[in-house]
């Protein structure tokens, strides 16, 4: 199984890594697939360019097993849906099983995604949440649970698509919007993303350093 992580990672801090990481031990994944975005459809257009975010996310995972960079988001024209790049994946990587992570926050903002209802006919989505986390009880999300919620982890194997997973992870409550704003500000954001990544933001002038 891959686990598939997209953001715009600008820049990529610990809150995306540490989660991460989390599942992919606790499901046993054989790798996760980092997904920087090219145009978000939610979101303003990143600050650091593609290549910028690129080097970032390499110096993050460098040396880091079963972390890789997948840059096809970068090479396809218009907005970056979520639902393209699975298609385009599931046809890169016929038979294997793709288990797409989201934060509970995006979760919840799901039935604002491009061809939301379609997502889980070309993977399982595996949603990050902290312990005891509360979900949604009424309206069209928590029928969508009611209907695709996986009774155990191991139901993500018998089935290649269509179930929903919550699995608990370290939650670090770290954002690349406080990030920029401490740098620009010329305050230390060390210890909330890898010093290497710190490191080249420093050495490529960005966010105001």
């Amino acid at each position: 199984m891959i686990g598939i992580l997209g953001g715009t990672f600008d820049p990529v801090h610990f809150g995306h890594l540490r989660p991460a990481l989390d599942v992919r031990q606790a499901l046993a994944l054989d790798e996760i697939r980092l997904l920087p975005c090219h145009v978000p459809p939610h979101r303003p257009q990143p600050l650091a360019s593609t290549q910028q975010r690129t080097l970032m996310l390499q110096a993050a995972i460098a040396g880091v097993d079963g972390f890789v960079i997948d840059e096809r988001e970068f090479e396809r024209d218009g907005l970056s849906y979520t639902f393209d790049t699975l298609q385009s994946l599931r046809k890169d990587l016929p038979g294997k099983t793709l288990c797409l992570l989201v934060g509970m926050d995006a979760f919840r903002g799901l039935p604002t995604w491009h061809r939301w209802h379609e997502l889980l006919n070309h993977c399982h989505i595996v949603v990050m949440t902290r312990p005891q986390a509360k979900f949604p009880e009424k309206g069209e999300l928590a029928e969508y649970i009611h209907m695709h919620r996986a009774r155990d982890a191991a139901m993500l194997r018998t089935q290649s698509t269509g179930l929903l997973w919550f699995q608990e992870v370290t939650q670090l409550e770290i954002s690349a919007t406080r990030l920029r704003a401490l740098l620009a500000a010329g305050e230390q954001a060390d210890f909330l993303l890898p010093a290497d990544v710190l490191d080249l933001i420093h050495i490529q002038g960005l966010y105001g350093t």
